[in-house]
């Protein structure tokens, strides 16, 4: 069934007992299990950032669940085996296409605790404290990842039981960590002490965490047994509530139980666009990546893009451009629509895009304090990805986040799941760079109950109405650009899902007036690009691709990015 299996490594049975982990619920085993870098099937596939999860949802597949099914429970089994981004203390967006039928989006971000002001990070001098914002409990918006699994419930055909088990095995009776988590714990170990009351699952005593340790979160499962037991109540209302409001007193936070019981997920309109005869669904405010999405993509539609060789100089010149002009819009114009006037018509109308474009000299490099957000006509990181199609053409693209690697890495005590610190999202000062360097204004001001600005971009491209392309990424602010880039590497320079998903990327975003390249980025290109007058900053891997590709033979074409041990499934 696979084709091109690729396989790092394998991890063999270590305890005979944990036979249990595989069964008629799971149908993975958590302690002999493969990463598969990219794969084709004929039916359906799960693309994510860990292969226990993908197979899980695969699994749910199997067994007669949708898309959506998949979907919930590969994002519950990432919170047990992917606890740096996958997460029940978070939030995220997904935009999902069933077959033949509307498009829908579920907006399940976080938002700021009713406390929230506007100056709660600022010192007694005025000055920003992003200490405060990035790390601990004040940096904790109230999660939504929960809320969002029961407000899709409604398109599944499972119950949620059934959805949940894997997760609970997992986290119950434990897997068998990767050497790159055993990394990530260790090296985080410092924070995780630095920021929690009690000390978590995360941090060993005896010695650092290696390949192969296992990984016990039995209060993670207790939690999840809740939600099963009680629903939504089981986490917002009731003893998980309860410890969470518990781990805030504990740590200065200010989360309560009113906050936590009156979080709801909104369906929203998807922002839809067509480009080059595909047709593109993504997601509208409080993601960013949307509307720039479709601004970059216009501006690009405006040049013909492929008459210039991949990634020369010239191609990853007017790319630059075009994301500089977008992400100065960002800054101005983008937050919350339920606080802020998003003018988004304005903002990708034709005649907005081309006066933006009249900028662009081909000859020198722009330079970002010289150009600012355009004047609007008037109106007439850490995050992980999950790419999803079922047997019956049903495409869901799920993004979700705790922002930091690890979240605030705080963990509930009692509870065992990571708190978000997604509070430093918003603009915490004009002008002061949040954690992934990008700047705000009013619009994505701190206020209560507001939705941070996200750059999660879950992205579904049709092609004569059937699906095409299913892509996202995390990465902070990159994750617009990477998805820009995976498009265009498909769409205009006929790449494979591979090639689309492992090229070097590239990344501006307006300021830091800077290009950042991955490590293997053409040599030759950034003597051009020097030349110009561009700044290149090497920041090593950007982001975690995953993507589905359908082929004209209907074929499922599954790649997992190379950058992580993010990993395909599919029947």
């Amino acid at each position: 069934m696979f084709k091109n299996k690729i396989t790092p490594f394998l991890y063999f049975l270590l305890i005979p007992a944990f036979n249990a982990c595989k069964g008629p619920e799971t149908g993975v085993n958590a302690y002999n299990y493969q990463i598969n870098k990219s794969a084709e099937f004929t039916s359906a596939a799960v693309v994510c950032a860990h292969p226990l999860a993908s197979e899980v949802g695969s699994n749910i597949m199997k067994n007669g669940g949708n898309a959506i099914d998949a979907a919930i429970a590969t994002q519950w089994a990432l919170a047990v085996v992917y606890p740096g981004a996958g997460n029940i203390g978070g939030g995220g967006f997904m935009v999902a296409r069933f077959n033949n039928q509307p498009a829908f989006t579920l907006d399940y971000r976080e938002t700021a605790p009713s406390k929230a002001s506007e100056n709660m990070y600022l010192n007694e001098d005025g000055s920003a404290n992003t200490r405060l914002s990035q790390n601990g409990h004040l940096s904790s918006g109230i999660p939504g990842t929960p809320s969002g699994m029961y407000a899709a419930l409604k398109y599944a055909k499972l119950p949620m039981k059934t959805l949940l088990e894997s997760a609970i095995k997992l986290a119950e009776l434990g897997f068998a960590i990767t050497q790159s988590e055993a990394d990530n714990l260790n090296s985080s170990k410092e924070g995780f002490l630095r920021n929690n009351t009690t000390s978590p699952a995360f941090v060993r005593d005896d010695r650092p965490w290696k390949a192969g340790d296992t990984l016990v979160q039995k209060d993670l499962a207790n939690t999840l047994k809740r939600i099963r037991d009680n629903g939504l109540k089981g986490f917002y209302e009731g003893e998980t509530a309860r410890l969470l409001v518990n781990e805030m007193e504990k740590g200065g936070g200010i989360i309560s139980l009113d906050d936590l019981k009156s979080y709801k997920t909104i369906e929203r309109e998807p922002i839809v666009f067509n480009y080059k005869g595909y047709e593109i669904i993504t997601m509208p405010p409080p993601s960013s990546g949307g509307i720039l999405l479709q601004q970059m993509l216009g501006m690009l539609s405006t040049r013909e893009l492929s008459r210039y060789p991949f990634q020369s100089e010239k191609s990853v010149q007017l790319i630059t451009e075009v994301e500089r002009y977008a992400y100065a819009d960002r800054a101005e114009y983008l937050g919350d629509p339920d606080f802020v006037k998003v003018p988004y018509k304005q903002l990708v109308s034709a005649a907005y895009l081309a006066n933006r474009m009249a900028a662009f000299d081909s000859t020198k490099a722009g330079v970002s304090n010289n150009v600012k957000p355009g004047v609007l006509p008037k109106e007439s990181e850490q995050t992980t990805h999950i790419s999803i199609i079922d047997k019956e053409g049903n495409a869901v693209s799920v993004t979700t986040t705790l922002n930091g690697h690890y979240g605030s890495k705080t963990v509930v005590s009692g509870a065992g799941f990571l708190l978000n610190n997604e509070m430093d999202d918003f603009s915490i000062q004009p002008g002061v760079p949040n954690m992934y360097g990008a700047i705000g204004g009013a619009a994505n001001a701190i206020q209560p109950n507001k939705r941070m600005l996200s750059s999660m971009t879950p992205t579904i491209l049709l092609k004569d109405k059937k699906p095409f392309m299913v892509v996202g990424t995390p990465g902070g602010t990159t994750i617009i650009t990477s998805v820009l880039q995976s498009i265009i590497n498909v769409v205009d320079y006929g790449m494979s899902a591979t090639d689309a998903v492992n090229k070097p990327k590239f990344h501006h975003q307006w300021l830091p007036d800077r290009i950042d390249v991955e490590d293997d980025f053409d040599v030759n290109t950034i003597e051009q690009l020097k030349k110009l007058g561009y700044t290149i900053y090497n920041r090593g891997k950007i982001g975690r691709t995953e993507m589905i590709l359908i082929k004209e033979n209907k074929k499922i074409d599954a790649v997992a990015d190379k950058r992580g041990n993010d990993s395909v499934a599919g029947f």
